[in-house]
Order: structure tokens, then sequence, then C-alpha cells
């Protein structure tokens, strides 16, 4: 069969996959979770495979990070499938039931989207998360690991689906393609493709984005930031920034610029760049920051705090307080995660209300945006749009829902007619 076939074929098995019942769901994230610790030797032979082949093609440090599948990610994945199983299933939920008339019963259902195809680059352990995502909320998935993690997703890949066949789930409901010509296929089946989500860098996600006629639900950049009030405890400050940028740098949710009070600037300054060398962070800054601490490289000029770095590098800039660093947030951030640090609470509440990103945290590291870390089990990708999911996508983002009427024979004639009347009443 030909990509397009298989995957129009998994449109028309979408629905027995939808009515799939939450044991038989359950059942089949146990059975995987246990296979991956079976199979663990072999999945990890799979990784040196590709660790040993993207070290000889001179590929980035940052995505070596990503592309390595030890002992800790197989914890976190298994972990991971058996919260999922014990989480409600999101598919049958009913959030809407009014009677419109006498015996004429209106409900909106929770339902799963359909068929997702989700695109990631060099994480094999998203392939783990998402297939497991995607099973829980009912969903078939198309997944497409990128080729430098090719090995590895191969055997999560055979271990997943041939542990969710056994336990019951559709056979077809989940499909592994490798080469880049069958994504470009994909693209073009916007009939059959509910959804897309691509993981993976700016340019990658912009290039799904402009070739596709398919909603693309995910985000292309991940500039967070971190903002220091001058009533911030400093001690505090800085040990949540060093979190923030430096226990996986490479992830979108680490912190790329820190804005600080200028009422602070001068003490606080020279304590976090001290922190920082101590953690080998090189400092970037314009000619304020470097007035005042040692900067790498040439200062930098507004548009340079675009940048999203993806390692152990951070843009520092001085700002009057929280309604300059609002400013700036909003103006060069990516809608992703920010953050402020502050003990005093009118400022808090000021850059709640008028940060306009998918996560606002206080007192706290931006790489709290996770979805295995606010419990939804795991996440298929962060969102920063605005329509249908935000923030670390789970299970309701995998969900939408529909309306169901229960009726005892009445027509539309009898109400426009004014023979009968709505006499609308929430159950």
């Amino acid at each position: 069969m030909t990509i397009r076939e298989q995957v129009h074929a998994m449109k028309l098995l979408s629905p027995v996959m939808a009515a799939t019942d939450t044991e038989t769901k359950n059942a089949a994230l146990l059975k995987a979770a246990d296979a991956l610790e079976a199979r663990r030797d072999e999945i990890f032979a799979a990784n040196s495979k590709d660790m040993e082949a993207a070290g000889k093609s001179g590929i980035k440090e940052a995505v070596i990070k990503r592309l390595k599948f030890d002992d800790g990610k197989l914890l976190a994945c298994t972990e991971g499938l058996r919260q999922l199983a014990s989480l409600p299933d999101p598919v049958g939920r009913i959030t809407l039931k009014r009677e419109m008339d006498q015996d004429l019963v209106l409900s909106r259902i929770t339902v799963p989207i359909g068929v997702i195809g989700v695109i990631f680059e060099a994480r094999p352990d998203a392939m783990v998360q998402i297939s497991g995502l995607c099973i829980k909320s009912g969903n078939c998935a198309i997944l497409k690991g990128g080729r430098e993690s090719q090995e590895t997703c191969r055997v999560l890949f055979s271990v997943i689906r041939e542990a969710a066949e056994n336990a019951g789930l559709p056979a077809g409901a989940l499909m592994q393609v490798s080469l880049h010509e069958e994504i470009d296929e994909i693209l073009k089946l916007d009939e059959d493709v509910d959804l897309l989500i691509p993981r993976g860098s700016n340019a990658f996600v912009r290039y799904i984005m402009d070739h596709t006629r398919i909603p693309v639900m995910g985000h292309a950049e991940g500039i967070c930031h971190i903002y220091v009030d001058a009533s911030a405890d400093q001690e505090m400050a800085v040990r949540v920034i060093l979190d923030a940028k430096t226990t996986y740098p490479a992830a979108c949710n680490a912190v790329e610029t820190v804005l600080v009070s200028r009422t602070i600037a001068g003490e606080f300054l020279p304590r976090l760049a001290k922190a920082l060398a101590d953690a080998q962070v090189a400092v970037r800054g314009d000619k304020e920051v470097a007035g005042i601490i040692a900067v790498e490289g040439e200062t930098l000029s507004d548009s340079d705090y675009h940048t999203e770095y993806g390692d152990l590098t951070l843009a520092l800039k001085l700002v009057d307080g929280v309604d300059e660093a609002i400013r700036h947030i909003n103006a060069y951030g990516s809608r992703h995660t920010d953050a402020i640090i502050a003990g005093e609470r009118e400022p808090v509440e000021k850059f709640f209300a008028l940060v306009d990103s998918a996560g606002v945290y206080h007192n706290c590291s931006t790489r709290f945006a996770d979805g295995f870390r606010y419990g939804f089990g795991a996440e298929v990708g962060i969102s920063t749009g605005k329509l249908h999911a935000r923030g670390p996508v789970g299970l309701d983002g995998l969900t939408t829902y529909r309306y169901l009427i229960e009726g005892a024979g009445q027509c539309v004639g009898e109400y426009t007619e004014g023979r009968r009347s709505f006499h609308f009443r929430d159950l």
C-alpha cells in the first residue's frame, strides 16, 4: 500500500479506535511500559548506533543531548505511560447537558480528534510519550522521528505497537514513517489527517506550517524569559535562573533572556555572573550590561533579543521595572513560558495579567513547562497558539467534542411555526 492508501485506511479505522474502551487503552499502556523495560538492552543498543552515527556526522551538541536515550529517559517514559493509565479517560466526558424542550435533550461530549500526525526531531523519548497520549485519548497516530534517531525510534515503535495490539487495540491505529518524502506526501493529505503536531527547530516547524493545509499545533520558538524584580530574593533568583538555563539548555522551556531591574543591577549582576561562570554559561548583553559585568562576543542590539540559543548561552538586559519587562517579553518573546522573581505581590499581579504567554510563573523555573510535570502523563508538544490547546498539550488537548440530541420525533417546523417553543434548562 502507498502512504496515501495507508493513511486513508487509518482514517476509516479512526472511529473504531475512538470507540475503544478505557480498560483496553489502559492495558495497552501498561503492557507497553512493561515491554520497554523488558527490551531495554535492545533499545539501548539501537540508541548507541544512533549516537555513534550522530557523533561522526558533526550534529550539534544540543541535538546529541536530545538524542541520548538512557536509563533516566527510559524510567521517565515508563513512569509516564503508567501515569497515563492512572488518569481519567478524556473521551466520553459530558461537558454540557441541556433540555431544549420536553423529551429533547442536547449533550456535548468529548471525542478524539481522529488521525494525528506527529513529526519530531532527535528525541526518541517523544516516540513513547506521543504514542501513549494518542492511545489514551483514542486517536490514531502517524509518527515520524528524525533520521538521527531512526534506529532507536524503530525499536521503540515496534515495542509499543506490539504491546498495544496484544492488549486489543485495533491493528493499524499506530503507524511509523521514516522517509522525508513520506512526510511530504502526508502534508498533502488534508482530507484524511486531522491535525499535525511538529516538534523541533524553528526552521523545521515553520517548514511544516508553510507546506500543508492540515491544521498545525505547536510552537516555532521557545524564547523564555525570567524577570528579576527589585523586590526579589536574590539568592532564589540565582538558583532559579541556573536551573532554568543549565538543567537542559536545549529544551524549549529553558530560559534564554534574563531581565533585571536597574534598581538592583549593580548588586545582582556580578552575583549572577559569577554563578553563571561557575556553571560554564556564556553571558551576553547590551552596552548597559557590559558596563557592569564582562560579556562574551559583541554587545547585543535590540534585534538580538529574538534569539533562541538552545545551549549554555544566556542574554541579559536591564529594565526600569515590571512594566518595561512586560513590554520586552511581549515584543521579543515567543508566547511560550515566562517567569517573574519577586517578593512583592503588586508586580506579580501585573506580570500575570499582562504577559501574553502560554505559561506565566512566579518564583520558579521556566523548566516546569512540561506535560509530565503538570501531571498530564506526558505531552505531545507545547502550543503557543491560542486556539483549541495552549501550553503543554496532554490528553485534553487531543480531544475535541461533538453534540448529541436525543428526541422523540420533534421537527423544527413545529418551533418555527410557533406550535412548540424551547424552554432551555441545564440538567
